[in-house]
């Protein structure tokens, strides 16, 4: 799942990005609003973790043009600013959740999870699809109650398949979804994913769609 960080504390920044990538995100850093707005016209984000005293374009302006300009990912406001007229602004100027500073880690990987849930259309902490389980909170995965080992770019794959079990996900989508700027893609890599998620889960849950990417069928329980 990728995520785009607007945060100008460096030292906050490198924290939050380090912390979220072991969660199995893949980060995007930036610390101004106008460098945020324009990556919005090239890239596609799930989520965006977005601070308010921001040079160039504050975050709050910034959250008011994404908004206008019909863009609907999550955003949650990470903020020192604490008062209960900045918490009514940012959720009524269009944030998902307000998370003030200092914060624990868990706490903002716990608010992202429950926006991506919501995203994706789900209550339950649990992904199930049919003997397939999968917990993002715990990072655990069991097939036919037996568990499945695997390394934090599998499970970000299988999880953005199964929060779209049935729909076709193109290759550009889940390459945009697994990798940040700072991160080459050889040409094959998606494939070589893939296929380990099929030899290790069910080979014909990921269906191949030919010149497009990828469809995790959907189950029954």
């Amino acid at each position: 799942m990728r995520l785009l960080l607007v945060e100008d504390d460096m030292l906050l920044g490198d924290g939050v990005r380090a912390g979220l990538k072991q969660e199995g995100y893949a980060v995007d850093w930036l610390t101004d609003g106008e460098a945020a707005w324009a990556a919005f016209t090239t890239d596609q984000f799930d989520l965006m973790v977005l601070d308010l005293g921001l040079p160039g374009l504050p975050g709050l302006e910034l959250l008011e043009r994404l908004r206008k300009n019909g863009h609907d990912l999550p955003v949650l406001i990470l903020t020192a600013r604490d008062a209960i007229e900045d918490r009514v602004k940012g959720l009524d100027g269009g944030a998902d959740d307000y998370l003030t500073k200092p914060f624990d880690l868990e706490e903002l990987s716990a608010r992202l999870r429950a926006l991506s849930r919501r995203r994706a259309g789900r209550s339950a902490p649990l992904i199930r699809n049919g003997e397939l389980e999968l917990d993002p909170a715990a990072h655990t995965v069991s097939y036919a109650v037996q568990p499945v080992e695997l390394s934090n770019r599998e499970f970000a794959l299988l999880h953005l398949l199964l929060d779209h079990a049935g729909e076709v996900m193109t290759r550009a989508r889940l390459e945009e979804a697994l990798y940040g700027w700072d991160v080459e893609v050889e040409s094959n890599t998606l494939e070589v994913y893939v296929h380990r998620l099929r030899r290790k889960i069910k080979p014909s849950l990921i269906r191949t769609v030919r010149g497009v990417g990828y469809l995790l069928e959907k189950e029954s329980e």
